[in-house]
């Protein structure tokens, strides 16, 4: 039986949207740079890891890896999958989501329609 190994999110600027979700999610961080990685960027002519085109953001908790990778075209309709975020009390947290550079889309009875700053959607509800 298969098991979960990376949600992926395909986006111009891996580093930033990565930086973003690792904000965004409790228990995340981007993952850290070794010799091994940065001598593999090198070898790619990437000197900068702004610059890198896959960042992989890894749960302390255990939860799925977020795996974000450059892509050449834009975003051009509505996501076909997208997380669901739950939090205790949703209008803060769609505040400090603001203000990491997300964009409300629209709000509803029981949850808030938000994108990233790549404008890739998530639904954030109330609960614990």
């Amino acid at each position: 039986m298969a098991r979960l190994r990376d949600i992926v999110f395909d986006c111009a600027h891996p580093a930033a949207t990565a930086r973003f979700w690792a904000a965004a999610l409790d228990g995340y961080a981007v993952a850290p740079y070794d010799d091994e990685e940065l001598a593999r960027l090198r070898a790619l002519g990437i000197t900068d890891v702004e610059d890198d085109p896959t960042v992989l953001v890894e749960s302390s908790m255990g939860g799925p890896r977020l795996f974000f990778q450059r892509v050449p075209e834009g975003k051009s309709g509505k996501n076909r999958v997208h997380p669901d975020l739950r939090a205790a009390d949703p209008e803060a947290e769609t505040e400090r989501l603001t203000g990491l550079g997300a964009t409300v889309v629209a709000r509803y009875a029981d949850h808030v329609l938000l994108a990233d700053p790549e404008g890739n959607e998530f639904c954030l509800f109330g609960g614990t």
